[in-house]
């Protein structure tokens, strides 16, 4: 597989938010803004807890 699809959730607000793990571009949280991933040319570095692991369907 490509990559995998991450629920993370975020520090400050408790959101959950799902991202994809080879993000191009910086992931906000969509309730408070914080950074949630940032693009590193392979993996996004994960700044805040990975809850789990989404399965493709």
């Amino acid at each position: 597989m490509a990559g995998d699809y991450l629920r993370v959730k975020c520090g400050d607000c408790e959101n959950e938010q799902i991202v994809f793990q080879k993000a191009a571009s910086v992931i906000s949280c969509a309730v408070c803004g914080t950074t949630l991933a940032v693009p590193t040319g392979g993996k996004a570095e994960i700044e805040h807890e990975i809850v789990e692991t989404v399965e493709a369907r």
